[in-house]
């Protein structure tokens, strides 16, 4: 059997399910766990893991997608930066697809915006030693899994005083939002599976506090079917016998202190702050924003963005009928929203959910919808 096999074992996935099944039944009530990372919610629907789980268990996703969770008004400030003459626009390929209240960074760039997709920010400051008239901004987005390789390059920038080269960070972390999901009153969760990328920088102790203080359950998992079934067999369990802890079952990628070089990346070059996530708001000290001392380097104090800035006062940014922030609470399902697989679909994106490769209304479109009237 080779290695990808083992992780796809029917036997041992039937073992797994029976146990899921006999916790649900001694539990005898809706149990609702979510999963925070949007490859999970990709796998799980790939595989069709919600179709064989007992009828009393719900899977619901949560803002685990970093392009999903950004606020409306980061996006459309950042779509109206482009229109600087100089500045050079990069980011990650999804989200120049993202729909901002008025057009997206797509759009922009067909109408000659300089706006150039990377592959990493290494990219962005490689163009920026070739473009030296221009300012170069890195428009960094994702939670703690790619904010250290923002800070390896903003150290490179640093040493080599590339000055034209700016980051400007809508960067989130998960354990805050983890706390602020606990306390809603729209949907109750009776436990997490923790995002597998994530962990392998922050570790399991960075969750302790909702499982100690709050008193849910987490279980850290990897990608395959199951490792997925398995993350919700041991939260059943715990549930059963009444625990709230931290579980690792991802210890062959994930350690129960992370990666120390890469924490200590993320303490030098930036601070916590207050940011506000897609449908949830504000949640205090979950973004990441450029430490003090690299001031020279965020995007945020260039004169391009401080211009772009003030043309949106007072300009509303939403998007109406869009109800991706409700999938990303777990309020609703990508099913739910009347616009999704009609008005709003992976060719014609209303709102984030549906562009990201990890968006829910994007996986849900894939490899859910037939299971559902649309």
């Amino acid at each position: 059997m080779s290695i990808k096999d083992r992780f796809r074992d029917p036997k041992l996935a039937t073992h797994l399910l029976d146990r899921i099944k006999e916790g649900c039944k001694v539990l005898g009530r809706q149990i609702n766990l979510m999963e925070v990372c949007g490859t999970h919610t990709v796998s799980i629907s790939r595989a069709g893991i919600r179709q064989i789980l007992p009828e009393n268990l719900r899977l619901v996703s949560g803002p685990g997608c970093p392009v999903c969770v950004t606020d409306q008004r980061d996006i459309d400030l950042i779509i109206e930066v482009v229109s600087e003459p100089e500045v050079i626009l990069t980011t990650y390929g999804d989200m120049i697809h993202v729909p901002g209240t008025k057009g997206s960074l797509q759009e922009a760039k067909a109408q000659g915006r300089a706006v150039q997709v990377v592959y990493s920010p290494l990219d962005a400051l490689k163009l920026a030693k070739q473009n030296p008239d221009k300012t170069v901004i890195f428009y960094s987005v994702g939670f703690e899994t790619t904010a250290p390789m923002a800070a390896a390059t903003l150290e490179m920038a640093a040493s080599e005083k590339v000055k034209n080269f700016k980051i400007y960070s809508v960067h989130k972390t998960v354990p805050p939002a983890l706390d602020i999901l606990v306390s809603a009153e729209d949907v109750k969760i009776d436990g997490f599976i923790l995002p597998g990328h994530v962990s392998t920088v922050l570790g399991g102790q960075a969750y302790r506090p909702v499982t100690e203080e709050r008193g849910v359950p987490a279980v850290i998992t990897g990608f395959e079917p199951l490792d997925i079934i398995m993350g919700v067999e041991r939260l059943v369990t715990q549930l059963v016998e009444g625990r709230a802890e931290v579980e690792n079952a991802y210890t062959r990628a994930v350690k129960w202190e992370g990666n120390p070089v890469a924490q200590e990346m993320l303490a030098e070059f930036f601070i916590p702050v207050d940011a506000t996530w897609r449908g949830i708001g504000t949640i205090p000290q979950s973004g990441l924003e450029l430490a003090p001392q690299y001031a020279d380097y965020n995007a945020k104090y260039t004169s391009a963005v401080e211009r772009a800035s003030r043309r949106l006062e007072g300009v509303k940014s939403e998007i109406k009928g869009c109800r991706c922030g409700d999938v990303l609470k777990g309020v609703i399902l990508p099913y739910d929203c009347p616009l999704f697989g009609r008005a709003c679909t992976p060719s014609r994106p209303v709102g984030p959910c549906m562009v990201s490769l990890e968006g829910s209304c994007a996986a849900y479109y894939k490899y859910e919808r037939r299971s559902k009237a649309v």
